[in-house]
């Protein structure tokens, strides 16, 4: 098993921009001072941070507005990579940020059909989306976040009015910056997701889908400037938490078929084999198949990536025609092989890190070859094994 991480879940249920996504995490423990002090350190023109609480429906949440006196200059994408080169920020804020301004550059040259360094355009080169892009990285950096998950994006209708002119929702590089990423639509008629935002998750998100397994810690909301019909309350939610993940696959193949003319007498010498080829386990059920016929569902669990060899096996050694499968996610807990002390001498064991704490299982060989040695009942080695004082989790 892997150690606790930090991880967080970007609920985007009303959308995503860079200044919602840098108030969540204002509000989800993100220094105000902290984020000041680093962002001072892009030496830009002067500028101020107008971070205010708020509520939207009943919820509090930050609202992050930037303001400038300086005239904002229309910067292009070496304009920007050079303000960050020029910094004294770490590596591990520039790299990132500097691959968002990249992405976002892309997506843009792309659907305007215009060189990516010379690209003038509006959406990178305000003073607010560098705060943004660089503040976001600056707080999952200092709040210790090293997995991303982002939830399905909302994609309003209509049109919005940019420097380009009016275009359409979602806005083209929208679009163009949400390729390969789950979305689905809604019939707000608001720019919900931003360029800015979505190049965000774009680089930053390590994937997209239902929120992992976590144990949260704090939860973040980041409120938005549009006002939504239904009552629905324009913020993002971000919620962090501790996640121990196992060291094995917790993405598996289900591979299953129905035999009715198949002995399974065979079955032991199957099991061994497909053990032997990558399976993680193998079961057989009786049950009852068409017109009355007797037969067996025979199960194998095997991580994908040894799913071809496992199917050929079945195909081989059983008289199976045909299979079906389908991918899963599973949870497991953290164990590890110990030495436990007992009356008959050390034995192997299992210790299993459960929710309510440290467990011990015995292992059944192990406790077998003692019982039969010792000819003493398998119960009672199970029994010494069991009562052995687990040590406290890693």
């Amino acid at each position: 098993m892997t150690a606790p991480r930090t991880i967080a879940y970007v609920d985007c249920f009303s959308g995503i921009s860079g200044d919602m996504f840098l108030s969540a995490l204002i509000h989800a423990g993100l220094p105000q001072e902290t984020l000041q002090t680093e962002l001072a350190k892009l030496a830009l023109a002067p500028f101020d941070l107008d971070i205010s609480a708020t509520t939207r429906q009943g919820l509090s949440a930050v609202q992050l507005k930037v303001t400038s006196k300086a005239n904002q200059q229309l910067r292009t994408l070496p304009d920007l990579l050079a303000i960050l080169d020029k910094s004294s920020l770490t590596d591990d804020i520039t790299r990132p940020a500097a691959s968002v301004f990249q992405t976002l550059a892309e997506a843009e040259a792309k659907v305007h059909g215009i060189d990516i360094n010379r690209v003038h355009f509006h959406e990178i080169g305000a003073l607010d989306t560098i705060i943004d892009v660089v503040g976001v990285v600056i707080g999952l950096h200092h709040l210790g976040i090293t997995r991303l998950v982002a939830s399905p994006l909302p994609l309003g209708r209509g049109f919005v009015d940019c420097a380009h002119g009016r275009l359409p929702l979602p806005a083209p590089a929208v679009c163009e910056l949400l390729h390969g990423i789950p979305v689905y639509g809604v019939q707000h008629t608001q720019e919900l997701v931003t360029p800015t935002g979505a190049a965000l998750l774009k680089v930053l998100a390590d994937e997209f889908g239902a929120m992992p397994p976590m144990t949260i810690t704090t939860t973040g909301y980041g409120a938005g400037s549009h006002t939504l019909t239904d009552d629905q309350p324009n913020l993002l939610r971000l919620m962090v938490g501790t996640s121990r993940e196992a060291d094995e696959s917790q993405r598996i193949l289900i591979i299953e078929t129905n035999l009715d003319d198949w002995s399974p007498e065979g079955f032991p010498y199957l099991c061994e084999l497909l053990l032997a080829r990558g399976a993680l386990d193998v079961n057989i059920t009786a049950i009852q198949m068409k017109k009355g016929r007797p037969g067996f569902r025979l199960q194998v669990i095997s991580s994908p990536a040894h799913g071809q060899t496992i199917k050929e096996t079945i195909l081989s050694e059983t008289t199976a025609i045909g299979l079906h499968f389908r991918e899963e996610e599973r949870l497991t807990l953290e164990r590890e092989l110990i030495k436990v002390s007992t009356p008959w001498g050390e034995i192997g064991a299992k210790r299993v890190i459960s929710p309510s704490g440290p467990v011990i299982y015995p292992e059944y060989e192990e406790c077998r070859k003692v019982a039969a040695r010792q000819q003493i009942p398998l119960q009672q080695v199970y029994r010494a094994v069991m009562a052995t004082e687990p040590k406290e989790g890693r």
